[in-house]
């Protein structure tokens, strides 16, 4: 079921610019809908990869919100290559206490300063720079130092790394919420009925290219779409006896 659409000018679902609008203003129009005197919200949000990071994650954490989200690196992080890419902090061993990370050739690579940035949307954001002090002699260097587009000859360059804390911590609690039952059950119904309704538009509804030009003209012909599609969805329910059921059961093995 589509119950809210909102039009924008990038080119990628990927946009990070247009997440938190979107779920503040849906709260707002579903609030003013129900006459209600608060903004009615759902709880647990369900989103695909493209829309991971610290400040979406933040956000639904301070709005009151559940995040479901999936995390970028979740499909190659089960690779074997990812895995033994000693490069990696997920592959090096972290020392809470001395806050330093230890490499395979046993060398410390220690707290040197934290770096800020600021997103487009004016959020701003953390990394922890740890560096090793010498990597001179090291077996692993050609395997545990990338980026072959670097000016410093690869002999004179010792291990950098860049550690967002805040974002590792929402991504690992993240990656928990995901693998759980619910989360499972979310993220398959998130694929069949999300990438499933875009399959129906195009497939099933011939729908190709918009007819008008112009935002407020686009606007109408994707509400009017959309209607067309709920009411197509409702009709299959109710001739299958399945309203009233919003989720699809997971499938036992």
């Amino acid at each position: 079921m589509i119950v809210f659409r909102q039009l924008n000018y990038t080119k990628s679902d990927g946009f990070m610019l247009f997440f938190m609008p979107v779920i503040i203003k849906f709260s707002r129009c579903i609030g003013i809908y129900l006459s209600a005197k608060f903004e009615f919200k759902y709880i647990k949000i369900t989103a695909d990869a493209g829309y991971e990071s610290e400040e979406n994650y933040l956000f639904l954490e301070s709005n009151g919100q559940i995040s479901f989200i999936k995390p970028a690196n979740y499909e190659i992080s089960k690779t074997r290559k990812y895995q033994q890419d000693i490069g990696r902090i997920e592959n090096m061993d972290y020392d809470k206490e001395e806050d330093a990370y230890t490499c395979w050739n046993g060398k410390k690579l220690k707290n040197e300063y934290i770096k800020y940035s600021k997103s487009k949307t004016g959020y701003v954001s953390e990394k922890t720079i740890y560096k090793c002090s010498d990597c001179n002699g090291c077996s692993y260097k050609n395997d545990c130092i990338k980026g072959n587009n670097c000016k410093t000859p690869l002999e004179k360059r010792n291990k950098v790394l860049y550690v967002a804390k805040k974002f590792i911590k929402q991504r690992q609690e993240g990656l928990e919420r995901i693998l759980s039952e619910e989360g499972i059950l979310l993220r398959i119904n998130r694929s069949i009925q999300v990438e499933g309704s875009f399959g129906e538009l195009k497939q099933d509804m011939k729908f190709r290219r918009y007819l008008r030009k112009g935002t407020s003209n686009v606007l109408a012909e994707s509400i009017l779409l959309a209607m067309a599609k709920n009411i197509n969805k409702l009709h299959n329910k109710i001739q299958s006896g399945k309203t009233g059921m919003h989720l699809f059961p997971l499938k036992s093995a």
